[in-house]
């Protein structure tokens, strides 16, 4: 491995998959292994109360120390692994990734990275769009090509209360503009709805990306972790989000783009553009779910649900180096896949939402 953290690809002998005929590991219900988060940081600017409500996540919280999270080169690293045992989309996350320092040179390191025939791995961040006005263009000139921003009402009032610091909705908005000036595209944005809180700004929210050109995509409130206070009362399913927009803007279905795509996508009638509902809670998805998350000190959990981590960080600090490395994190990757068998939000109930589950600032969304 070089400076920068690359190294001489390695082709690993990958059989192709029944799940889409691309070569890659399958688990044990056949899905394959195509999506991989980031998770750069735990720490986040925002108390949002649906992920890290303040009063459990005040000033005296411990975060993880500096020293236990991975390097850039680590991630580069452990990306390049995934990517050789069939990983297509690298999506950059937290907490929240901009307030890890210097992050345009870690895009710059997951840029280079190819899939097996030679095409570029589809990179994108998510981001609550805070710091986007110093950092699009950054982020572009690294090698990023689209972004998705996090925006939860255009109310002010709401959106203050939902982000839990009062940050206004005005930065938000122009951290997307700045988005679009730097060339990335497309920008999407991500609504979590939350009944008593945030429901009546659905409808102007499809009506603002419409008019925009962004594709906005709806959130069913889940049980992410185990401090948010979900109740199955407080989820506006997918069906009453497209029933409240259709009222008003009218949609049809469209086909999803690929296998185990996570949005249903309905797209506007009059051609002005399409929008999504992701029904983790009303309509699971498990069967097609092709998402491992690296959180920021190293583990790997094979869902957002999951109650224990893999940890690669340990293998990546013991003293292997080059290709024996990589060999043992591909062995630990492909086995830990290999037996995966998670399905927990077919299984939902309100029992099961008491389980112990990792924070979703830890692993990303």
């Amino acid at each position: 491995m070089d400076t920068n953290g690359h190294q001489a690809r390695r082709q690993p002998a990958l059989a192709p998959t029944t799940f889409d005929g691309r070569p890659g590991v399958v688990d044990t219900r056949g899905r394959a292994l195509r999506d991989l988060r980031i998770s750069v940081t735990d720490r986040c600017n925002f108390r949002c109360v649906y992920c890290m409500p303040a009063e459990v996540f005040g000033r005296d919280y411990a975060f993880l120390p500096r020293g236990e999270v991975l390097t850039f080169e680590e991630v580069t690293r452990v990306a390049r692994v995934f990517v050789n045992l069939g990983v297509t989309k690298l999506r950059v996350t937290g907490g929240e990734p901009l307030v890890r320092r210097e992050l345009p040179t870690l895009i710059g390191y997951l840029a280079t990275l190819r899939q097996s025939d030679g095409g570029p791995i589809d990179l994108t961040l998510t981001t609550n769009g805070s710091a986007l006005r110093a950092l699009a263009r950054p982020l572009a000139s690294a090698g990023l090509r689209r972004i998705t921003v996090s925006l939860d009402s255009l109310d002010e009032a709401t959106f203050q209360a939902m982000n839990g610091v009062a940050f206004p909705v005005e930065r938000v908005l122009d951290g997307i503009r700045a988005s679009r000036e730097a060339g990335l595209a497309p920008i999407k944005v991500n609504m979590v709805v939350r009944r008593g809180l945030n429901e009546d700004s659905v409808v102007p929210m499809a009506r603002w990306a419409r008019d925009e050109g962004l594709v906005l995509r709806y959130i069913e409130y889940m049980d992410v972790g185990t401090t948010n206070g979900w109740r199955l009362d407080d989820v506006v399913t997918a069906r009453e989000i497209v029933e409240q927009i259709d009222a008003v803007l009218p949609l049809e279905p469209t086909d999803p783009n690929y296998r185990g795509e996570v949005a249903e996508r309905w797209r506007f009638r009059d051609g002005s553009g399409e929008l999504g509902v992701i029904a983790s809670v009303s309509q699971p998805f498990c069967g097609d779910c092709t998402r491992a998350r690296l959180s920021a000190d190293g583990k790997l959990y094979t869902c957002l649900f999951s109650a224990v981590g893999h940890d690669l960080r340990a293998i990546l600090r013991g003293g292997s180096e080059g290709a024996a490395l990589d060999a043992e994190l591909e062995a630990r990757i492909g086995a830990v896949w290999a037996v995966r068998d998670d399905r927990y939000s077919e299984l939902r109930t309100e029992e099961t939402s008491h389980l112990p589950r990792v924070e979703m600032f830890a692993v990303g969304g």
